[in-house]
C-alpha cells in the first residue's frame, strides 16, 4: 500500500502542472456546456427542417403509429417520443407545435422533418427546407 502511495505522489508531484491544465481545459468545456444548455433552454435551437409527405403516408413510425401526413407530428433524431415542440418558421414568424413521433431525418444538415400539415401551416412547403427555432413545450 506504500508503494502504491508513494508512485501516486511522485506521479502527481511529476505531472502537476499538465494535470491542473487538463482538469482547468475540462471545468472550461463543462462550463461552456452548461452555459449553452441554459440559453438554448430559454430561447429555443435554430435548426433546418423539412417536412415527408405521401411516400410515408399510412406507414409505421418509430414510436409504432401509423403515419399521418395530416397531423401535426415531426422527426427528430434524438428528442424523446411525444415531446411537443414549437416550432418557429424564422422566414414568416408563423409557429405550430408539433409531436415527435418518429425518427430522422437521416440527410446529413437537417435536423427536424415536419409532417405535411406542420409544413403547411408554417408555410414553408414552397421552400421545402428551411431555418426553423424549436422550443420545448413542458
Amino acid at each position: 500500500m506504500d508503494d502504491i502511495l508513494k508512485k501516486y505522489k511522485f506521479f502527481i508531484g511529476k505531472n502537476r502542472r499538465l494535470l491542473l491544465a487538463g482538469m482547468s481545459f475540462v471545468l472550461i468545456i463543462l462550463t461552456i456546456h452548461m452555459i449553452s444548455v441554459i440559453y438554448h433552454q430559454y430561447n429555443g435551437w435554430v435548426v433546418r427542417a423539412s417536412y415527408y409527405g405521401k411516400a410515408f403516408h399510412g406507414k409505421i413510425t418509430a414510436c409504432g403509429e401509423v403515419y399521418d401526413m395530416h397531423g401535426l407530428t415531426a422527426a427528430h433524431k434524438t428528442l424523446p417520443m411525444g415531446t411537443h415542440l414549437k416550432v418557429t418558421n424564422l422566414k414568416n414568424g408563423r409557429s405550430v407545435i408539433v409531436r415527435i413521433n418518429d425518427r430522422g431525418p437521416y440527410i446529413w444538415g437537417r435536423s427536424l422533418d415536419l409532417s405535411v400539415a406542420a409544413a403547411k401551416h408554417l408555410e414553408m412547403v414552397q421552400d421545402g427546407i428551411t431555418k426553423v427555432r424549436i422550443e420545448i413545450i413542458k
